[in-house]
């Protein structure tokens, strides 16, 4: 097992722990662009309207409604993706 593979199991298992019991998303294996996707997928169906040319070009703002992420609204549980998700993407040395 290589070491990044070693710290992807750990981070998953710190993951899935952190649920609070509820079944978590195993992000092992996950590419860094996967995990960018992933969560910026759920800001875009709740209508944020991106800002960085990378994000406009992969998912457009047609539809956006909300210019801060802070006014986007979000379930527990997309808050507890992104917050995991994010956790991953730092963990690996994901950069935007």
């Amino acid at each position: 097992m290589t070491l990044k593979m070693g710290r992807i199991i750990v981070a998953a298992a710190v993951l899935t722990g952190s649920a609070g019991g509820a079944m978590a998303q195993d992000y092992r294996g996950w590419s860094c662009r996967d995990l960018w996707v992933e969560r910026n997928q759920i800001y875009k169906d709740a209508g944020f309207c991106f800002r960085t040319p990378r994000a406009i070009s992969y998912f457009g703002n047609g539809g956006c409604m909300y210019d801060r992420q802070a006014d986007v609204p979000l379930s527990q549980n997309q808050r507890r993706v992104i917050a995991e998700v994010t956790r991953v993407e730092r963990y690996m040395g994901c950069t935007d």
